[in-house]
């Protein structure tokens, strides 16, 4: 891979699509209240939603779709349109990433990244509290009215 800048701050360079992605907020209706379903970032310090590069071959919702199967082992239905962006810095660069709501179906018992991986179901205070951007905090928040 073609390296930039000095040797002691090298970065691989990435294809510009790297940084378009899209995210799944997995959700819950149980007893009249909603839940989120937060994974463990791969080093497992924070909670994040799953997300990742939208493929090529893939929609942005496609996109979500599979990251959420993949990094919580949940199936369901993206909800039409998207609920916002957040930004982030990763690769020497900043990702947009384009977030869906996934209502949640199946939670399955083994997926692709469960040895990485730790899954927990929280409220909606909590998950937007736990999470690091708040532009995604805010998305969650805002699903308290939409659900009501």
């Amino acid at each position: 891979m073609t390296t930039v800048g000095k040797p002691s701050d090298t970065m691989p360079v990435r294809p510009p699509w790297f940084y378009n992605q899209s995210a799944a907020i997995p959700l819950r209706l149980r007893d009249g209240a909603a839940d989120v379903l937060l994974v463990t970032s791969r080093s497992g310090k924070r909670w994040v939603i799953p997300k990742g590069i939208v493929e090529p071959d893939l929609s942005p919702a496609a996109s979500a779709a599979k990251e959420a199967w993949e990094e919580a082992g949940v199936r369901g239905i993206v909800r039409p349109g998207s609920v916002g962006t957040y930004r982030y810095r990763k690769w020497g660069g900043t990702c947009t990433v384009e977030v869906f709501i996934l209502d949640v179906e199946r939670l399955e018992d083994a997926w692709p990244e469960q040895a990485l991986r730790r899954r927990r179901w929280f409220g909606i205070d909590r998950a937007a509290g736990l999470v690091r951007e708040e532009d995604l905090a805010e998305m969650i928040r805002a699903l308290i009215p939409a659900l009501s």
